[in-house]
């Protein structure tokens, strides 16, 4: 049997349903998973052990056996703990068949056969009684059901279900109890990720200023969280305006309910400003006492050198639905809403008798604008990003005369508007979508240019002479930015776009950007390398059986893949010197043949190999350019500073991946490169030598 898999088309700048083997989503959801990055948190485990035996512990001394219910069982780990802790049986319930068939095997490898039960279902399905899937009720609980935001794996309607059909009243559960923490902060730079800032542009007959449409500037955005590695923002990007305060608990060891529901926590702020986020985290408690305690308190707030570096749980960031401007000691309300699976924020000010009303469950946002559906938050980051303007705004300067007829090619791009102020005679642009078209019409009638730049809403192959009025393009332009692209080389789809109109250019057409390359460096992460190594052992228990999985999964395809990362999140110091690996002039169509280099890349600084980092540049015009990647290599140790609002491409090293111990030090990595021309994809291979 096959199955349809969601692939971006780097040639059409679409998604398409591609029919692969049907164990390429099994293979594809274990390969990206988190579940070594767990498996290496040290800190998780073992508090998750401590919990454990005190939970069997407490259970013992009653005079009862210790019967376990361990939901999301994943490789079977907890499920160990509390079968070596003394538990008399353990209900291991895990609803991913191939992660449900790594935990027997795991299970009988070190031994818990007869003391283990791998339950292959939802919890929702398990029965309890004589002929059911467990005997009887457990009295213990032990669930790893969390992400993030805390609920946004379903952890409440699971664990509701389970006080209600498969533990005793008055279990014990661990953890016992999640809290989930808030901070009110002003930050210019995270509030860039959700609004448009007014973008100023000067032009021959002065200042002009494109703003946004109010329906923009007033939309709630999405309601999706904004979950990033927080420890990575430096304190000098957002001003705390209130101290940290606890939002709610939820107590894991009695009745929970999901149902949605409100918080209200008061809040006086320590400093005037504008309240524009909400950071928030959690932490758990692996006993009733609150003695062990997991948190993801960032730096700020947990003040200690030992942290653990995690990244299948980090912090969130909430977009408040208006900036609001607060004063130092005032009285304010901080409201949280939530449904099963996540959470939302509003600020109220208090007005004396409305202060004793009834909390009213506010509604999830949606938004309305559009905006928020076609932009993601980096690229509200990108567009918001000053310097990066300046440089279009001084290439496009370069290059437009009077009468220049320009045609844009991105995905709601901001170039048209740019170019219309520049100076050209007459400015199209080309929208993929319904989205991007509706985004680009509210931005022009806000800035009234509705009659001055034309939106054309076809495919690129499908562009006639009509709809550019039988004109033909002196200037072609892109960013290029497109909503379908993942690995930085997706954008490559302007040059199959600039292809697919060459019979609407003129003769002497001017394209921007004109070229673009492919660069690449070696480097050494800090923690990121965890995601993809394996663990072998995790709290004595041989979990190889996971490793083998995941590297098979990897595996899967003939060769392996580059994967997107946001690396300005992940630190990590280069070992070679950046290199230019391929061109791509866009002056020219997309060649029939495909584009290959071969090389090798000498390492200049001591460290482990763990990976290839690519990324591109863009050469708008002479001496200007623009990179997706690496922005600086900040001191002689070679730590990285990285473009912030875009991902790079990663490519992890066997040696990661399989765990190799290296005796010596490699001295320099060779590479091979492809770019397929029919297919927008690059296939990559490196050696250590």
């Amino acid at each position: 049997m096959k199955t349809f898999c969601g692939r971006a088309n780097p040639t059409t700048g679409a998604m398409e349903w591609l029919e692969e083997d049907e164990n390429y989503d099994y293979h594809q959801e274990i390969a990206r998973s988190r579940y070594a990055d767990m498996l290496h948190d040290k800190d998780r485990n073992e508090k998750y052990y401590q919990g454990i035996r005190a939970a069997v512990s407490r259970v013992k001394e009653r005079g009862e056996k210790a019967i376990v219910l361990d939901i999301g069982t994943g490789t079977g780990l907890l499920s160990m703990m509390a079968a070596s802790a003394g538990a008399d049986f353990c209900y291991a319930v895990e609803v991913f068949k191939p992660m449900a068939n790594a935990a027997v095997k795991i299970v009988e490898k070190n031994g818990f056969h007869d003391k283990i039960k791998v339950i292959n279902k939802h919890s929702t399905e398990v029965t309890v009684g004589p002929d059911g899937d467990m005997q009887c009720r457990a009295n213990i609980l032990v669930t790893e059901l969390f992400d993030t935001e805390l609920i946004g794996e379903g952890a409440l309607p699971t664990y509701e279900h389970a006080h209600k059909y498969l533990v005793q009243e008055g279990c014990e559960a661990v953890p016992h109890r999640a809290t989930v923490y808030v901070q009110l902060v002003e930050s210019r730079r995270m509030w860039a990720w959700n609004k448009l800032f007014p973008v100023h542009v000067e032009a021959e007959d002065g200042e002009k200023i494109i703003v946004s449409p109010s329906e923009m500037e007033n939309c709630p955005g999405v309601p999706s969280v904004c979950d990033i590695q927080l420890n990575q923002m430096p304190s000098s990007d957002f001003t705390v305006l209130s101290d940290v305060v606890t939002m709610f608990s939820v107590d894991f060891s009695k009745p929970v309910r999901s149902a949605s529901t409100c918080y209200r926590v008061q809040l006086e702020p320590i400093k005037s400003g504008k309240a524009q986020i909400v950071l928030s985290w959690w932490d758990i408690d692996m006993d009733p006492s609150g003695m062990i305690n997991c948190t993801m308190a960032p730096y700020w707030v947990k003040h200690t050198s030992t942290f653990q570096w995690r990244d299948h749980w980090m912090q969130c960031v909430y977009f408040l639905p208006n900036e609001e401007p607060v004063l130092q000691g005032e009285k304010l309300y901080l409201i949280a809403s939530r449904d099963e699976y996540s959470l939302w924020y509003k600020l109220q000010k208090a007005r004396g008798e409305e202060e004793s009303k009834a909390d009213v469950l506010l509604e999830s946002p949606v938004c309305r604008c559009q905006a928020h559906l076609l932009w993601n938050r980096p690229r509200f980051g990108q567009l918001n990003d000053k310097n990066r303007t300046m440089q279009y705004i001084k290439s496009l300067t370069k290059v437009l005369k009077t009468d220049s007829v320009c045609l844009c090619i991105s995905d709601g791009s901001l170039l048209p508007v740019l170019a219309h102020y520049l100076g050209a005679k007459q400015v199209f642009t080309l929208e993929n979508s319904a989205v991007s078209c509706s985004v680009m019409e509210k931005f022009l009638k806000a800035n009234h240019l509705e009659d001055k730049i034309k939106i054309i809403e076809a495919r690129p192959e499908l562009l006639t002479s009509s709809h550019l009025e039988d004109k033909k393009i002196s200037v072609l332009v892109g960013e290029p930015f497109f909503t379908t692209s993942l690995l930085p080389w997706h954008n490559l789809y302007f040059w199959y776009a600039r292809t697919a109109v060459t019979g609407h250019l003129t003769s002497g057409v001017t394209i921007l950007p004109q070229s673009a390359s492919l660069h690449m460096m070696i480097v050494e992460f800090q923690d990121l390398w965890r995601i993809r190594s394996p663990c072998g052992t995790c709290e004595g228990f041989d979990v190889q059986t996971m490793d083998d999985m995941i590297n098979i999964s990897l595996n899967f395809r003939e060769s392996k893949e580059a994967e997107p990362h946001p690396l300005w999140e992940y630190p990590c110091k280069s070992l070679s010197d950046p290199q230019e690996v391929l061109t791509f002039d866009f002056r020219k169509t997309v060649p029939q043949h495909c584009l290959s280099t071969k090389g090798s890349v000498n390492l200049l600084r001591k460290g482990k190999s763990h990976g290839a980092v690519l990324w591109m540049e863009y050469y708008l015009a002479a001496d200007i350019s623009v990179s997706t990647g690496l922005v600086q290599i900040s001191n002689e140790k070679g730590n990285c500073e990285w473009n912030p609002h875009c991902k790079q491409a990663v490519y992890f090293f066997s040696s990661v991946i399989e765990s190799e111990t290296l005796s010596d030090l490699p001295s320099a990595v060779t590479y091979a490169i492809n770019f397929d021309t029919k297919t927008g994809e690059i296939a990559m291979d490196f050696k250590l030598l």
